[in-house]
């Protein structure tokens, strides 16, 4: 694991595009050495979430610790 500061955004149970909202929100706190951490159990919104990093060029890293809730490791 890295040693990041995690800023996380919790998103279980809601759709687009509050997700994204909650994310353009923090995004100025990305800096060297803090990190978001982003949660959702929406597949339409994981979606979203993943094409919005790519196209801020964020690195974004997705993994699905449990079936139907996905982890989103945003920095820069």
């Amino acid at each position: 694991m890295n040693n990041l500061e995690l800023i996380r955004i919790d998103c279980l149970g809601d759709m687009c595009p509050i997700p994204i909202m909650k994310l353009m929100k923090l995004e100025s706190e990305l800096t060297k050495g803090k990190q978001i951490l982003l949660i959702t159990d929406h597949s339409c919104v994981s979606q979203s979430v993943n094409n919005y990093c790519k196209s801020h060029y964020f690195k974004v890293e997705i993994l699905e610790p449990v079936n139907g809730i996905w982890e989103f490791y945003i920095n820069l």
